[in-house]
C-alpha cells in the first residue's frame, strides 16, 4: 500500500470480523513504531501485545467501552519520560507525549497496511490498566487499541477536515498566502 493511501485510508474502527488476525502482522506494525523521531535518540515509548481473553475483557471493563472486549488482541502503548526530564527538564515530559503520537501513527499506518483496523481508545481507568498489566506507577499509559480485520458491515466513513480551516500563512488566521514571484532563469 502507498503510504498516501494509508494516511487517506486510515480511520477509527470499532466492529471487528469474527476471524482471529494473525499476530505477526501486528508484531511487524509495532515494529515500525522503532522509526518514529525521538528527542535526544532515547525511544521511550513501548507497547504491550494483550492476547489473553480474560485481561482483554478486564481492559473493555477498565475503557468502559464494549466493543474493545470484542478484539482478539490489543495493543497497550506507554511511554516512560525519566530520561528525557532528566535531560530536557519540563520539556522532556513534553517530548515524550510528542514521540508517543509519532510511533503511535507510524504503529496505525502499518496497521493498515498490514490490512489489520483499530480505534485509539484514550478513555480508560488508568489504575484498573496498571492492575491488569502489572504496568509500573511513573509510566505513562498512552492509550489502548483494540486489534481486527474489518468487519464486511458498514461503518460511518471518515470525516475529512478541509485544509484551509487547519493551514495558516506567516501569521495566525492568516488563511491568505503571499503570492509567489516566479524567477526567470536570466535572473539567477
Amino acid at each position: 500500500m502507498k503510504l498516501d493511501d494509508a494516511i487517506k485510508q486510515r480511520r477509527s474502527v470499532r466492529r471487528f470480523d469474527l476471524k482471529k488476525p494473525d499476530w505477526q502482522k501486528i508484531i511487524r506494525a509495532i515494529d515500525s513504531a522503532r522509526f518514529a523521531p525521538c528527542a535526544g535518540n532515547q525511544f521511550v515509548t513501548k507497547f504491550i501485545l494483550v492476547s489473553d481473553e480474560k485481561k482483554i475483557k478486564e481492559l473493555a471493563t477498565a475503557s468502559q467501552q464494549n466493543f474493545v472486549g470484542t478484539a482478539k488482541y490489543i495493543v497497550v502503548a506507554i511511554s516512560d519520560d525519566s530520561n528525557l526530564i532528566r535531560d530536557y527538564d519540563k520539556r522532556g515530559t513534553r517530548y515524550c507525549a510528542q514521540q508517543a503520537g509519532a510511533a503511535i501513527e507510524n504503529f496505525l499506518l502499518a496497521l493498515m497496511d498490514q490490512k489489520l483496523v483499530t480505534t485509539w481508545v484514550g478513555h480508560f481507568y488508568e489504575e484498573q490498566v496498571r492492575r491488569t498489566l502489572g504496568i509500573p506507577e511513573g509510566l505513562h499509559i498512552e492509550a489502548l487499541f483494540p486489534i481486527g480485520i474489518e468487519t464486511k458491515i458498514k461503518t460511518r466513513e471518515k470525516r475529512k477536515i478541509n485544509l484551509d480551516h487547519i493551514l495558516y500563512f506567516d501569521k495566525w488566521k492568516n488563511n491568505k498566502m503571499a503570492p509567489m514571484i516566479k524567477v526567470s532563469k536570466e535572473a539567477i
